[in-house]
């Protein structure tokens, strides 16, 4: 069953991103009081008595503009507009009347499949005495409100579900045996490495701001695709630079933002500019994903421009595994955003990072496995006594996480934690997910736990 799809319009700084946010209860979207902070399309999903819709918040939108990227963005827009079930122009009560609201209310008047006007900034009762000006436009009804204090909301949400086209009942299910999996995907790396040019090339389709100008996606965009039997949700960053460079305040939100992305997703994709090769930030970027413990593939971006009498995926691969160590488990993949060369391997290769990033082991083949390496390798001495181990076992997934019981934690060597990880690799073959090994005294206190 399709939700019904609620696109957010305006002049640039009316309000948008604050709505949107109100709608959807989140703080997705980032507002500032800058004019021209969303890009992107954004999507996000709302309730109101018991009906659930979707959110597409858009950037601002004005027939003139110096900002080079107004055309885009206006593109951006204008898909959103026949899209939607229902378009919402959003007027700034606070500063009345533009000249542009006309004309933007004549274009959806034409385009538009249904519509409805709200005038933001409208903070109580007493602030209404400026609609007047409003109701020289032409449109009725007209909605007061203040997305920021939530004035007027339930009286616009009422009217707005109101709208909703009837729900086609004969859309057909999906079967309960299909076991539909969604997986969170991030997409990161430094600035114009064509992180958004390959969720383009992914879904088919100009859903993104693609510009050579480096810092053009601010936002981080949830985009969800569904491919077989599995669901995925792409999730577009903006580039992250180094903190000495960074001195906007959006650039900083963006970035946050961007880090945030790596908490909730399953799988990182870490985007490079092969034609570049490995920079110093892609290793810090690569640093922030193994710290959040999530799974990770490479993808050598730009392929088609790479000379490859100079630089063969060999080379290229071994160049990344002596400067990204920490990371020695994560796939290697060359791509091209531009000609789409081997972007359709990226999801097999999701697939299998996310089956072993979600596999669950038994106790008794964990101990087996730890009987095994124990034989192989005996642990070291400590305070004049044998390391003893009794049991391991398995306490989480997403990414596997055992934990092991012995005498005495503090005595493990690093060397010793990494050939018992490798033991588990080996044993159940989990070469391409993250793997947390903590160490506890069979008393139970917890030592920090260790990621690897």
């Amino acid at each position: 069953m399709m939700k019904p799809i609620v696109a957010l319009v305006g002049r640039p700084n009316v309000g948008k991103s604050t709505l949107f946010n109100r709608l959807t209860r989140t703080r997705n979207a980032l507002v500032d009081d800058r004019p021209g902070v969303t890009r992107d399309r954004h999507f996000g999903e709302a309730v109101w008595n018991d009906i659930p819709f979707t959110v597409v918040d858009t950037g601002g939108f004005l027939a003139e503009d110096t900002d080079p990227f107004a055309p885009l963005i206006r593109t951006q827009v204008i898909q959103a507009v026949s899209e939607a079930d229902v378009v919402v122009l959003i007027l700034d009560g606070k500063y009345g009347v533009s000249p542009y609201d006309g004309d933007m209310l004549r274009l959806l008047r034409s385009q538009a499949r249904r519509l409805a006007v709200v005038v933001n900034k409208i903070d109580g009762p007493m602030k209404e005495i400026h609609l007047n000006e409003f109701y020289e436009l032409g449109f009725e009804p007209l909605f007061s409100l203040s997305a920021e204090h939530a004035y007027g909301i339930e009286d616009f949400l009422d009217h707005l579900v109101g709208l909703f086209p009837e729900i086609d009942s004969d859309t057909e299910p999906i079967q309960e045996d299909e076991q539909i999996s969604t997986i969170r995907l991030a997409i990161v790396g430094r600035p114009n490495v064509g992180k958004s040019s390959l969720i383009n090339r992914i879904i088919g389709e100009n859903r993104l701001l693609v510009s050579d100008v480096p810092g053009t996606t601010r936002d981080a965009i949830d985009i969800s695709f569904r491919k077989g039997k599995n669901e995925y949700v792409l999730i577009d960053t903006a580039g992250i630079r180094r903190k000495a460079k960074v001195d906007e305040k959006i650039e900083k939100l963006s970035i946050i933002k961007s880090l945030q992305s790596l908490e909730h997703c399953d799988i990182a994709l870490i985007v490079l500019d092969a034609a570049a090769g490995v920079t110093e930030q892609d290793v810090h970027i690569a640093g922030y994903a193994a710290e959040r413990n999530c799974g990770c593939i490479f993808l050598w971006n730009k392929w088609d421009l790479v000379d490859k009498q100079v630089k063969t995926v060999r080379t290229m691969t071994e160049m990344l595994r002596d400067t990204a160590k920490f990371l020695q488990f994560a796939p290697v993949l060359t791509v091209s955003a531009q000609t789409g060369q081997r972007v359709s391997g990226i999801f097999p290769l999701v697939d299998t990072v996310f089956r072993q990033y979600g596999c669950r082991l038994t106790t008794a083949a964990v101990n087996r496995m730890l009987e095994k390496a124990l034989a192989r390798k005996e642990p070291s001495i400590f305070r004049g006594k044998r390391l003893k181990f009794y049991y391991m076992t398995q306490v989480a997934t997403r990414p596997p996480s055992f934990v092991a019981f012995v005498n005495h934690p503090e005595g493990i060597h690093f060397s010793y934690e990494r050939y018992l990880i490798n033991q588990i690799r080996q044993e159940f073959g989990l070469d391409v997910t993250p793997i947390r090994l903590m160490f506890r005294e069979r008393s139970g206190r917890k030592l920090p736990s260790r990621a690897k």
